[in-house]
């Protein structure tokens, strides 16, 4: 049972989850690839490589905001979200919820609205 049939709102609802994703995911990467010494050192990366992850956040970001090859944009999010997940878990032994810092339930999120991005191709408004 439902109260009001508001199914007709989920293209608008995917276009708001790709803008608010995207807005994240190319601030992020600009601060990586903007400062890559400071953010590798957070990371525990290289700064090449902090960098490359910056740039490909970005490009990932610009895809899922403007709708053009939204797949590859979201399951570049998805596969930097279970690096990162990855390496809270495994590599610096953080919990769910981290005590200090951040723990990993974010990035579970931030992998499933990559995942519905995905899955839906981001809805009615793409290009490609």
């Amino acid at each position: 049972m439902e109260l009001i049939d508001v199914t007709f709102l989920s293209p608008v609802a995917l276009l708001l989850l790709r803008i608010s994703v995207g807005v994240v995911f190319f601030s992020s990467g600009k601060s990586h690839a903007t400062n890559p010494k400071e953010r590798g050192e957070s990371m525990g990366m290289p700064a090449p490589a902090a960098m490359a992850v910056g740039i490909v956040e970005m490009l990932a970001a610009a895809s899922i905001i403007l709708g053009i090859f939204t797949q590859v944009g979201a399951l570049l999010i998805m596969l930097i979200m279970l690096g990162a997940i990855y390496k809270k878990i495994f590599e610096w032994k953080t919990g769910f919820y981290a005590k200090k810092g951040f723990g990993w339930h974010y990035d579970i999120i931030f992998f499933i609205a990559a995942f519905i991005i995905l899955t839906t191709n981001g809805g009615l408004f793409t290009i490609y």
